[in-house]
C-alpha cells in the first residue's frame, strides 16, 4: 500500500470514528433529555406531598461500599421506605434486587433493614430476581400485578425506573432518597447513569424482557419469587 492510500484510509477511519463519537454523544443527549423531562412531574422528596400507592418498589443496591463500610444509598433508600411506609403512603414494598450468589442477597438485607426500621415483615415482599432496573420494574406489573407503584431510589436513578414503567404501562411515582457523596463519587455515578439511560433506550427498542419472570404472584400472598 502506497503512502497515499495510508494517509486515505487513514483519514477515513478517522472520519469513521469521529461520526460514531458524535452520534453516540447525540444519543446519550436525547436519551437524557427525554427521561428528565419524562419524569420532572413525577419524582417527590417530600413524604406528605407524594400520592398514596398500595405497592411501593424499593429499588435494590449493595448494601456495603467499595471499601467495605456502610453503602449511604442503601441505608438511606431504607430510610426513605421506611418513612413512606409510616406515613401511611404504601401499603407493601417489594424489595426487589440481585440475588446472584448466595453471598450477595440484596432482598434480604433490605428486608431486615426495614424490619430494623420498625417495618412489619407481612408488609415486606421478596423479589430475588431484580437483576436489573428492567427486571424489577417489569416484574412488579407482570409478576406481582402492580399497575401503579411508587419507586424508591435516589434521583436519577428513579428518573430511569419512571420511564421504564411509562414505557410498560405503569402508572408511577417516585420519592427520592437523598444522596450524600463526595464530588468524584457523585461525578462517576452521573457518567454511570448517563450510560444506564442509553442501554434502557436501546433495551426499550429491542423489547428486553426480564431474565427471570414465571407465575403470577398477587400481593399479599407472595413472599419469594424467583
Amino acid at each position: 500500500m502506497t503512502r497515499s492510500k495510508r494517509t486515505t484510509l487513514t483519514k477515513r477511519i478517522l472520519l469513521s470514528l469521529g461520526a460514531f463519537l458524535m452520534l453516540v454523544v447525540a444519543f446519550t443527549v436525547y436519551a437524557n433529555i427525554t427521561v428528565q423531562r419524562a419524569a420532572a412531574s413525577r419524582i417527590y422528596t417530600d413524604t406528605s406531598t407524594i400520592p398514596a400507592n398500595r405497592v411501593a418498589l424499593l429499588l435494590g443496591t449493595n448494601p456495603l461500599n467499595r471499601h467495605g463500610g456502610p453503602n449511604s444509598y442503601f441505608t438511606l433508600r431504607i430510610h426513605t421506605a421506611a418513612e413512606l411506609y409510616h406515613a401511611g403512603k404504601v401499603d407493601y414494598i417489594i424489595a426487589s434486587g440481585d440475588n446472584h450468589t448466595h453471598a450477595y442477597d440484596e432482598p434480604t438485607a433490605m428486608r431486615d433493614s426495614l424490619m430494623a426500621h420498625g417495618v412489619p415483615e407481612s408488609r415486606i415482599v421478596l423479589d430475588f430476581a431484580g437483576f436489573r432496573t428492567l427486571d424489577s420494574v417489569v416484574r412488579a406489573k407482570e409478576v406481582f400485578g402492580c399497575d401503579s407503584l411508587t419507586i424508591i431510589s435516589q434521583a436519577d436513578h428513579n428518573a430511569r425506573a419512571l420511564y421504564l414503567a411509562k414505557a410498560n404501562g405503569i402508572e408511577a411515582v417516585a420519592i427520592s432518597a437523598p444522596l450524600r457523596a463526595g464530588r468524584s463519587v457523585r461525578l462517576r455515578l452521573t457518567i454511570r447513569e448517563w450510560l444506564a439511560r442509553d442501554k434502557m433506550m436501546l433495551d426499550i427498542l429491542t423489547g428486553k424482557r426480564p431474565h427471570f419472570l414465571g407465575e403470577r404472584i398477587d400481593i399479599p400472598n407472595a413472599i419469594l419469587t424467583y
